[in-house]
């Protein structure tokens, strides 16, 4: 049986690791853009203090099992997390009470919707 699940995940980084930690996700969303695996919303941020780091992420998962634990690039980046962090990780659940996504092309990762602008500004 499938269901879903929301997530918020925040953490500070110490401030010798943070760029570490940025090349961590951005190989995580590399393997999620090249794989493009079913049931999965995810995204990552960089707060303006520079170290301290938001993931928010939604998927389904099947008998318990969270899908983005089966990527190997996920597993790396979770592997040393704690080691680079000044403040451990604090995951939330959270329930959608409203979404809006404004972009015509819902779906695409920001690269291909990108793509497309220049392409129809050219």
């Amino acid at each position: 049986m499938k269901t879903k699940r929301q997530v918020m995940v925040r953490y500070k980084t110490k401030p010798d690791r943070a760029a570490e930690n940025e090349d961590f996700i951005k190989k995580v969303f590399a393997a999620l853009d090249a794989n493009r695996p079913p049931g999965i919303r995810y995204s990552s941020y960089k707060l303006a203090d520079g170290v301290s780091f938001v993931h928010v992420a939604s998927y389904e998962m099947e008998d318990g099992h969270n899908p983005l634990t089966s990527i190997p690039e996920f597993k790396a980046f979770s592997a040393g997390v704690k080691d680079r962090c000044e403040e451990q990780p604090v995951t939330v659940e959270m329930t959608v009470v409203g979404s809006y996504d404004g972009s015509e092309q819902a779906g695409t990762s920001d690269k291909e919707h990108f793509a497309g602008v220049t392409r129809e500004l050219a």
